[in-house]
């Protein structure tokens, strides 16, 4: 009784007291919630389905699942899969067994889904199925690759925003209501409390809580708001899904040319802590991917890049990754090699068994030279221009083009060559 009179008189955070009260109070997520939405749509008719609401931290996945069971007359069951297991997930279906029978539906939220393995996903599935629960599963990463396929196949997938900054306006609006007095900042010290969000909701609010209890006598600019609270490390997991979509933005920055842009998303990486040999191994793939012999030196730079670094660490050697990618990004582009090693392997797949024609076969042993091989061979060195002219594709196959340089960079060269070779082949007799 005395604990529950000191947690009555204890004070709720702010981010506690502005939570939503209703489905039209959730900022910038309208999209899904509006009366056009899905998610409004089904609320509209008093009627939900199954769904996976994914989203970054901070942007109301929680809370928008505790309004959809007031909203529709549901039991919030809420689980955490970071502390719950199956023994957890089985006491909560035999309660919502028991309000089935009373004719009370059940709603199981269940926090960052992802953390449950796949034998523990497929454990809910027949309550699912059956109508017994509807599950609303909350993640921060890509259900494509943290959830099985038989959940995704049961449960609509909503994509939440990061709040931007109407919405974060917004929630500073609502804390100085609540709070009773304005802000302590200027205009930029407002400016400045956004960006630190980042659009999460939920943090922007605890940084107002912050800049309250500090109270100062004059307006905080963005400096001395900076100087009062901490500012969190940008929201980076090396092992999930920002991982490939930053190295994702990178790479297609690359690829378009974009110097400054891949820059940005290099910083994002580097910041981050992303592993530097995972950004060199990927640097170095790009020299031949997408630029290639449009110009032959960015494969050696890219690996001259990683050797600095791994000569220099950081951060002396971060510079030599910045180097690399400036070079990358402005280099002529061609995907020549890329196509080219693709064609070749289509081939040979599709013609594994056919032998080298015997004039191009060593003949180690006088039996193979009795049989043929070897035989007729013509040595490149010794005939006009040094080329003979020869055929070297398997008897019997079609002669193929497989590389087929840019008309860009050094290719544009490359190219005046292979018209000059195969000017010669036709003249000295091999047949394509």
């Amino acid at each position: 009784m005395m604990s529950s009179l000191f947690e009555s008189q204890a004070p709720r955070p702010l981010a506690d007291r502005l939570r939503p009260k209703a489905l039209t109070e959730v900022v910038g997520q309208d999209h899904l919630l509006g009366a056009d939405g899905p998610i409004g749509r089904m609320v509209g008719q008093h009627r939900l389905v199954s769904m996976i609401l994914w989203g970054p931290p901070g942007c109301g996945k929680t809370t928008i699942a505790r309004l959809l069971a007031e909203h529709t007359d549901l039991e919030f069951e809420p689980l955490s899969a970071v502390f719950s297991g199956v023994a957890d997930l089985r006491k909560v279906f035999e309660r919502a067994r028991e309000r089935r029978t009373l004719g009370r539906g059940t709603l199981l939220f269940i926090d960052e889904v992802h953390r449950f393995n796949r034998a523990q996903q497929d454990s809910f599935l027949p309550y699912v199925e059956d109508g017994t629960v509807i599950l609303v599963g909350a993640t921060t990463e890509n259900p494509s690759f943290e959830l099985n396929a038989a959940l995704l196949s049961r449960a609509q997938v909503y994509v939440l925003r990061r709040i931007d900054d109407v919405a974060l306006d917004e929630l500073l609006v609502r804390s100085e209501t609540e709070e009773g007095r304005p802000l302590p900042v200027d205009d930029s010290g407002r400016a400045a409390i956004k960006a630190m969000a980042d659009g999460d909701g939920r943090y922007l609010l605890n940084l107002v809580e912050e800049l309250f209890l500090f109270a100062p006598d004059t307006p905080m600019d963005a400096d001395a708001v900076a100087k009062t609270v901490q500012r969190r490390a940008p929201m980076y997991d090396k092992s999930r899904d920002e991982h490939y979509n930053l190295i994702s933005a990178l790479h297609k920055s690359l690829r378009g040319s974009d110097a400054d842009a891949a820059l940005y998303w290099l910083a994002r990486m580097l910041i981050g802590g992303e592993d530097t040999a995972y950004i060199l191994r990927r640097l170095t793939r790009f020299a031949s991917e997408d630029i290639g012999l449009a110009d032959p030196q960015a494969l050696p730079l890219a690996l001259a890049s990683w050797d600095a670094y791994d000569r220099l660490g950081s951060p002396e050697g971060d510079l030599a990754i910045v180097e690399c990618v400036l070079y990358l990004a402005t280099a002529p582009k061609s995907n020549a090699i890329y196509k080219a090693e693709k064609a070749a392997k289509r081939a040979a797949q599709e013609t594994g068994s056919l032998m080298p024609p015997m004039h191009i076969l060593n003949a180690p042993t006088k039996l193979m030279g009795e049989l043929g091989y070897g035989a007729e061979y013509a040595y490149d060195h010794d005939a006009k221009d040094g080329f003979s002219g020869q055929n070297y594709f398997p008897e019997g196959m079609d002669r193929q083009r497989f590389y087929r340089p840019a008309e860009r960079g050094f290719e544009r060269e490359i190219s005046k060559r292979v018209a000059y070779w195969d000017k010669l082949r036709g003249q000295r007799g091999e047949d394509g």
